[in-house]
């Protein structure tokens, strides 16, 4: 955990530059790589009857880390993929979880 899910961008983008997306963020966040999960949904924008370019989402379900690093993540993902992604409009969504709410085989946290 955290847990990243990504659309509105070519998977392929994602996973060439997979390994410094969660560099940077084990950075900020201060916890091991290897509680990072990152998913790719592919999807397609619908507007007045087409399909149409779209803005890139990322979702972020994590336990909340306090309003400083969440901003430094914003701000991170946010440039870090419009780096990747030719400047296209990004949007980042932050899920909090609950230590009671998140159970992983078995064992509340």
């Amino acid at each position: 955990m955290p847990h990243l899910k990504i659309r509105g961008i070519d998977k392929n983008l994602i996973v060439k530059n997979s390994t410094r997306l969660i560099d940077g963020l084990t950075e900020i966040i201060k916890c091991d790589r290897n509680w990072f999960t990152l998913e790719h949904i592919e999807t397609e924008y619908i507007f007045d009857g087409k399909i149409v370019e779209g803005s890139t989402f990322i979702e972020l379900f994590w336990f909340d880390r306090g309003k400083d690093v969440k901003k430094q993540v914003a701000d991170f993902l946010i440039s870090f993929l419009k780096n990747i992604n030719q400047n296209k409009d990004c949007t980042v969504i932050f899920f909090p979880l609950h230590g009671e709410d998140y159970c992983e085989n078995g064992t509340f946290f």
